[in-house]
C-alpha cells in the first residue's frame, strides 16, 4: 500500500509539473502558433543610441561586416528599428523593408 501511495504522489507531481509549464498558444519549440503574433521591436521602437548594438547583432553573421554595419546604422537612424536576427524578419519593420536603392534592391541589410 505504501508503494502505491508513493507512485501516486510521484505521478501527481509530474502531472502538476507538466501542466505548470504548458503555455497556451505556444508549440513545443516555444514558437507562437498564432498567425497574428508580432514581436516587439517594430518601427520607432529603438532610440538612436540603440542602433549600434542592434546593428552589431544584425550584422554578426555576415562576412561583409563594414558595409552591413554602415547601411544598417543608416536604416536604423531613419526607421528607428532593426529586424530581429541576422537575416530576414524584415516584416517587423516596414520602413526598413521598403527603403530601396536606385536600382530597386533592398537598401537595408
Amino acid at each position: 500500500m505504501a508503494m502505491f501511495s508513493k507512485v501516486l504522489a510521484l505521478s501527481a507531481f509530474f502531472l502538476i509539473f507538466a501542466l505548470a509549464f504548458s503555455v497556451d498558444g505556444f508549440d513545443i519549440e516555444g514558437q507562437t502558433s498564432d498567425a497574428n503574433y508580432y514581436p516587439a521591436g517594430g518601427e520607432g521602437s529603438l532610440r538612436p543610441q540603440d542602433c549600434g548594438k542592434a546593428c552589431e547583432i544584425r550584422c554578426s553573421a555576415t562576412s561583409h561586416k563594414k558595409p552591413c554595419l554602415f547601411f544598417c546604422n543608416k536604416c536604423c537612424a531613419k526607421c528607428l528599428c532593426v529586424p530581429s536576427g541576422t537575416y530576414g524578419h524584415k516584416e517587423e519593420c516596414p520602413c526598413y523593408n521598403n527603403w530601396k536603392t536606385k536600382e530597386g534592391g533592398p537598401k537595408c541589410p
